[in-house]
């Protein structure tokens, strides 16, 4: 006997009950019913077990390999938790949480049409299997531009929840929904830190930002760039009929489980809107001084910097190098119960526990050096200022310095030495520097060699890499230079601040320059040659 013939047994049963007015009887039993579908996910497995279902912790190893959209909407797994995963025997195997789900059962019978067999999973199992395999979408770029007409309709006006699913896909979504999703979800796939999306003469260009490096992804034709735009900018709740100025926003999503926030620009340039989306994954982002790649002895002085409990210590670098992320990670490490930390930064990325932090608003006048300002009364023993962009942030972050709290902040130099000539030239006197200034860390970000492709045996089998998707490289490992501000350099700042004389002493007194340390990575197999040229700026000669 089926399962499902076993279940409308059950119900037949209790019909009858109530039509012999057993009404007590009847009642007792739907009330144990409607128990067991509440049941807890052991309590499950043993009903399943009597009922003669098979139970099957990893579904992911049988997981079927074609889409599984053919067989079930998105939609409607989500809402049931059941989930097709594999075929045995001329049977779809079915998974669910509860046996005791029928309608939703029948329905996916209906849906598929073709014999069913019932498997149990716990509920966590189900979500994890549902993610893992609609996150490869059956509609190809290709497919959305094909079907996109010139009957495109901008969409999406009204108003919807905070949260969009990247997941959702139904055959009813216009075409600039579908391919915004599309490339969101394979920006994420891949690991991407942003996404370009670049209007042309004739139609769009979407580019990923990938391991730091642009690649071209998709060429929407000119019918699909205003409503794809247009979609953005619902999402980000920015003004669409404003095309002349530029707008900031941030987005929410959820890639099945996994939630997601961009921070969205757009920029006016002569060919339309040029919008790009900062992915800001707060479960990718690696914290601790110990896991960004620091070399023993950098880090050993660097936590030796930060363990002071007053004085100013800087990051540099471009935009994009992982400062952010080196100071956050030095604001975990000094984070207690004992300790005031507050911070300034434009915007804030990532929340950090037991920390105060303050994200800027220039439109209503709370800039860096006014939120400073602000700060200070609130009674802070450390201070981290996302960037000093002006004199007047400058010199409140240097009176901080002085007058006993431990500033934290970047600069966008090259160097760590050309860190001391900036200051001089955004007019802070050389003897404040001297004064309070405790290091400068420089930092770049190297991509680092896939280890399938490093042990591949010709170019070809690189290329068809899937863990890199051709392109070599995995990931990131930060190269550091780390400047002490030693007596001597004490001694040249008050005599020139001069970048040249204040790297010389430097280096003679022990710091290793971000080419070196790249170099030293070389040597180790984590890197190339050419990537630490190209993010050092240093000819191959």
């Amino acid at each position: 006997m089926s399962y499902l013939e076993t279940l409308q047994k059950q119900f037949d049963k209790l019909k009858k009950l109530l039509k012999r007015k057993k009404s007590d009887e009847a009642d007792d039993a739907v009330s144990n019913l409607r128990d067991e579908e509440r049941q807890s996910s052991s309590s499950a497995a043993a009903h399943a077990e009597a009922l003669g279902i098979h139970s099957i912790i990893n579904l992911k190893e049988r997981a079927v390999l074609h889409p599984p959209e053919v067989l079930l909407p998105y939609s409607f797994v989500k809402k049931n938790l059941i989930v097709i995963f594999s075929e045995e025997g001329g049977k779809l195997l079915l998974a669910t949480h509860n046996p005791l789900l029928i309608d939703p059962i029948e329905e996916a019978h209906l849906l598929v049409k073709r014999p069913i067999e019932i498997v149990y999973a716990p509920r966590e199992i189900i979500i994890e299997t549902i993610d893992t395999l609609y996150q490869h979408n059956q509609n190809t770029a290709s497919q959305i531009i094909h079907a996109a007409g010139e009957s495109e309709e901008i969409v999406g006006l009204t108003d919807e929840t905070d949260l969009y699913d990247l997941l959702e896909d139904t055959p009813d979504q216009a075409p600039s929904v579908r391919l915004v999703n599309l490339s969101i979800s394979e920006a994420i796939r891949q690991g991407a830190s942003d996404i370009h999306f670049e209007p042309r003469e004739n139609g769009l260009l979407v580019r990923l930002r990938v391991d730091g490096v642009l690649h071209d992804h998709l060429s929407p034709p000119e019918e699909l760039k205003m409503p794809i735009t247009t979609r953005l900018k619902v999402m980000s709740k920015m003004d669409i009929a404003e095309r002349r100025l530029p707008q900031d926003g941030r987005i929410k999503m959820r890639m099945g489980a996994k939630k997601f926030d961009f921070r969205v620009s757009t920029l006016p340039i002569a060919n339309g809107e040029r919008i790009v989306l900062r992915i800001l994954d707060k479960g990718n982002i690696v914290l601790g001084l110990d896991k960004i790649g620091m070399p023993d002895t950098i880090l050993t002085e660097f936590r030796r910097q930060i363990g002071f409990s007053e004085g100013i210590v800087l990051v540099t670098g471009p935009t994009g190098s992982g400062k952010t992320t080196t100071l956050y990670s030095a604001l975990t490490e000094l984070s207690d119960r004992d300790t005031n930390i507050m911070t300034v930064e434009d915007p804030v990325e990532y929340r950090l526990k037991g920390i105060s932090q303050m994200g800027v608003h220039p439109k209503i006048g709370l800039t860096f050096a006014a939120g400073l300002r602000h700060i200070l009364r609130q009674d802070p023993d450390i201070i981290m200022i996302g960037e000093i962009r002006d004199k007047e942030t400058a010199e409140i972050a240097i009176q901080s310095a002085l007058t006993g709290h431990l500033v934290l902040s970047t600069l966008h130099t090259n160097d760590a030495p050309s860190a001391i000539t900036r200051l001089v030239d955004m007019g802070i006197e050389p003897y404040l520097i001297a004064s309070c200034c405790i290091g400068v860390l420089a930092q770049r970000l190297v991509r680092t060699l896939c280890p399938s492709c490093r042990e591949a045996p010709d170019e070809g089998t690189k290329r068809r890499c899937t863990h890199c998707h051709g392109s070599g490289f995995i990931g990131r490992c930060g190269i550091y230079e780390l400047m002490t501000i030693t007596p001597a350099i004490k001694r040249q700042i008050m005599t020139s601040a001069e970048a040249s004389p204040i790297s010389s002493i430097a280096l003679r007194e022990g710091m290793t320059k971000l080419k070196d340390h790249g170099l030293q990575l070389v040597e180790e197999g984590i890197t190339t040659k050419q990537e630490v040229w190209r993010v050092t700026r240093v000819d191959e000669e």
